[in-house]
């Protein structure tokens, strides 16, 4: 055994029991509907700022997007961490927070796709938006595992299936026990360990190089000036990189969930700061330790650069003990997204689908029971879907391509009806339906493009929109945003009614308007 293995496999123990230990401990809060999903709409700003962080950053963006963008841009890949923090933390925070927070508690809304049927007094909109939801977020929780399988085979050999298998029994495990409360304190857990650990190994890598301004000199020799510039060799792309996973937190479900549960005024505050400085150390440190992976010889198949390889092939001459927290970082990373993901899926399918399809009464407790049973199937069908992609689907395009385009279909298609649902009276159901079919469409096209059943090649305008999937999930954002006022001008007949009760929560009294606090 080697001396890695001997630090890491203690450390795992402990992690792995703290994990489990916490679940227990939060049974309590899952005694009812409300507790298991929102954990009584009382968390406080610091677990809820680090479950907002933790599930915005997965072992997908320390291994994958990290390896990935830092090739493609050189140190100019910190601004996607920049953004990250800024637009994605910050003024999501800022924009969503206390309106998404007052709202859904005025309309009793548990899940995303319930506050579309209560605030635009639809129910297809919501069966529409639990559809797509359970849709796009099972390839999302699956590509999670993507960052593992480098990562393990590197340095301790061991088989993928044998990691995606023990991660999701025991991440299953404290969801499933504690719900939501168990799976923001194990984000909080689990976000100390993540922004250690950056720490560390960038130190570490920086100090093999010779410090930063001798392995920046390095880069610039091996690699090129533009990899060390302000803003890389590719400009106009990094700007869609970073509009994508920034902006894109904007109408993921898992993420605007946070929101609802935050428990007071002074909550938003705090988790606003928490959340942004937490985003500028992870994101911010994870693409810039990226950039230097140039550095490093990077492993090759069939003439491409593996971008998973490339972070853990800076790992290979680091410490023992660096090593293991490294690898207790992806875990943590990997765990924590992927508990916000399965509880969301659960809770919306069940709430928003199963719920109102079955004709009797279903007691908080049995609902409770059923969403557990769904977790179960969510963590076992993705944890499938990434084995078989492993092995069986090796060759095939479609699972692959149907996670590139799973955030810009759910970014695309909740992101304008969400925002301007808080914000605008004139918003329509009519509107919020071409958002969902242009949002979802758009990236289907991607899709079947990536699989090379559709080609655009001599179409200009429509071969730089679907560049690849990070172009059109933009294009399909900020054409939402576009195409929901447009189309509520029109289709004002489709307006909700109630609508002036519907805002009536943020002219509450309180000590100021409700829009301004929470009281």
């Amino acid at each position: 055994m080697t001396t890695t293995m001997m630090i890491t496999i203690p450390m795992l123990i402990c992690f792995f029991g703290l994990m489990i230990g916490v679940g227990f401990y939060c049974r309590k809060h899952t005694t009812n509907v409300d507790g298991f999903v929102l954990g009584g709409r009382n968390v406080g700003p610091w677990l809820t700022a680090f479950a907002f962080g933790t599930s915005y950053f997965s072992a997908v963006i320390f291994v994958g997007y990290a390896g990935q963008f830092g090739w493609n841009f050189g140190l100019a890949s910190t601004w996607i961490g920049l953004g990250n923090a800024f637009i994605g933390s910050l003024l999501a925070w800022s924009v969503l927070g206390r309106r998404t927070r007052v709202m859904t508690q005025h309309l009793g809304s548990k899940t995303m796709p319930d506050f579309f049927e209560k605030r635009y007094d639809s129910k297809k909109l919501k069966v529409v938006a639990s559809f797509i939801v359970f849709i796009f977020l099972i390839p999302y929780t699956a590509s999670l595992y993507n960052g593992l399988s480098s990562l393990f085979n590197n340095i301790f050999n061991i088989d993928y299936w044998i990691i995606v298998v023990v991660m999701s029994v025991l991440t299953g495990v404290y969801v499933i026990f504690g719900g939501y409360m168990a799976t923001a304190v194990n984000d909080f857990i689990q976000g100390v360990i993540m922004l250690g650990g950056i720490i560390a190994v960038i130190a570490s890598v920086l100090s093999k190089n010779g410090g930063f301004n001798a392995a920046v000199e390095a880069l610039g020799v091996k690699s090129g000036s533009e990899y060390t510039s302000l803003f890389g060799p590719n400009p106009i792309f990094l700007i869609f990189v970073v509009l994508l996973t920034s902006l894109g937190t904007w109408g993921l479900p898992q993420m605007v969930g946070k929101f609802y549960s935050i428990k007071d005024e002074d909550s938003i505050k705090k988790g606003t700061v928490i959340s942004t400085v937490f985003a500028i150390v992870v994101a911010g440190g994870c693409y810039f330790l990226g950039g230097f992976g140039r550095l490093y010889e990077p492993v090759m198949k069939n003439g491409q650069v593996l971008f998973d390889s490339i972070i853990p092939t800076m790992m290979n001459n680091l410490s023992p003990v660096i090593v293991s927290i490294v690898v207790v970082l992806v875990l943590s990373a990997s765990m924590s997204t992927l508990s916000s993901l399965v509880l969301t899926s659960s809770s919306t399918l069940v709430l928003d689908v199963v719920k109102p399809a079955v004709k009797k009464e279903i007691s908080d407790k049995k609902s409770v029971f059923i969403m557990r049973l769904f977790i179960v199937f969510f963590i076992a069908l993705s944890a499938m879907i990434a084995i078989l992609k492993d092995t069986v689907w090796a060759d095939s395009v479609f699972i692959p391509q149907m996670m590139g385009v799973s955030w810009g279909a759910l970014a695309g298609a909740f992101l304008a009806p969400f925002l301007y649902g808080l914000y605008s009276k004139k918003t329509t159901k009519a509107a919020v339906l071409i958002s969902f079919v242009f949002g979802v469409g758009l990236e289907l096209v991607q899709l079947l493009i990536g699989m090379g059943f559709i080609s655009v090649v001599n179409i200009p305008v429509l071969s730089f929109v679907f560049t690849n999937s990070l172009y059109s999930g933009v294009f399909a954002m900020i054409g939402g945003l576009i195409l929901v006022p447009i189309v509520s001008i029109f289709t004002q007949k489709t307006l909700p009614h109630n609508i002036e009760e519907k805002f009536s929560c943020y002219e509450q009294k309180v000590v100021t308007n409700k829009k301004d606090s929470l009281g």
